[in-house]
């Protein structure tokens, strides 16, 4: 009687429940933002909120999960089911966290699934107004017969600036002090008071300092001019060739979500970054967009690693 009952039952009904997909998304999607507020991560996940809710149709959350140079509120996504309902925005301490952090608890490449880089910005390398040099040029005469007054800022020990800074100094046979603050917000502040003679910091952290005259940009430190400020030389053209030093802002994701998930969580991004009113709030932040999908933005990455990773071994570089 039972297999009568069985067999009566069409076979598709029985094989549904086995082969249907979960619709995405089907609920909540969270960005971390794993700095906090008030940074160019958490700034440029607001601007991208309200575009991605409304096209994807769902409440889109950006949580602040600050700590460990970023590495913290990253490691949270990494662990996180690869159902498209968790997604970071990280910048350039990503590619420096794994040669001064041990143990965080993941591993990009294994663990990571790098969606879209946005862009990259240089950094640039200002004077205090209340000091008297103008130029690369001037600021390194005074270093050299001064070894070990003059003093340059950063958002941190093993910054991207912090390392780039550690180049400038072996390349120029300069001898320079590191001032490191816990972030953004708090060298801005400094900037602003001049408490160090020289400040290295994106435009998105420092440019209001900048734009209010409290320091001057002397060099940036990409290959090229940057179209955000291009009236500032790079530091090839200041004398010290071989150094390519951006910071970069990029969506990653946990390993092994469905194609069809990063292919549209990638679109619409995209398509966010299209829009005229989007686009202009991104460039305000001094990021020059150039965004690069899944498998540039792996390389990029890759690239990072190897390249800064390299740089702090040699330096003797510690966290705090």
């Amino acid at each position: 009687m039972s297999r009568r009952i069985l067999l009566s039952v069409p076979a598709s009904a029985l094989a549904a429940p086995a082969l249907a997909q979960p619709a995405w998304p089907n609920g909540p999607i969270r960005i971390v933002a794993p700095f906090p507020p008030g940074g160019s991560t958490d700034a440029l996940s607001r601007i991208l909120q309200p575009h991605l809710s409304q096209a994807l149709g769902v409440p889109v959350v950006v949580e602040n999960r600050a700590g460990a140079s970023g590495s913290i509120g990253t490691a949270a996504v990494a662990r996180s089911a690869p159902d498209g309902n968790a997604w970071v925005l990280v910048f350039d301490t990503h590619a420096v966290n794994p040669a001064l952090i041990p143990n965080m608890g993941f591993d990009t490449e294994r663990d990571m699934t790098p969606l879209l880089l946005f862009g990259t910005a240089p950094m640039m390398l200002c004077v205090s107004r209340n000091r008297p040099w103008r130029s690369f040029a001037e600021m390194a005469a005074a270093a050299r017969a001064r070894p070990d007054t003059v003093t340059y800022g950063t958002i941190g020990n093993g910054s991207l600036a912090h390392l780039t800074m550690a180049l400038v100094g072996k390349a120029a046979g300069l001898q320079l002090v590191h001032v490191p603050y816990r972030g953004g917000g708090p060298l801005a502040v400094a900037a602003a008071a001049n408490e160090t003679d020289l400040v290295i910091a994106t435009r998105p952290a420092i440019g209001g300092q900048i734009d209010a005259g409290a320091i001057v940009p002397i060099a940036q430190t990409g290959a090229m001019r940057s179209p955000s400020a291009p009236e500032v030389p790079t530091l090839a053209e200041a004398g010290v060739p071989g150094i390519d030093a951006r910071a970069f802002w990029g969506f990653l994701g946990p390993a092994n979500l469905p194609s069809a998930i990063k292919q549209r969580m990638e679109a619409e991004i995209r398509a966010a970054l299209d829009k005229p009113e989007v686009r202009q709030r991104v460039l305000g932040l001094g990021i020059d967009l150039d965004p690069q999908g899944e498998a540039g933005f792996a390389r990029f990455l890759s690239a990072q690693i190897a390249t800064w990773g390299r740089v702090v071994r040699e330096n003797n570089i510690r966290p705090d």
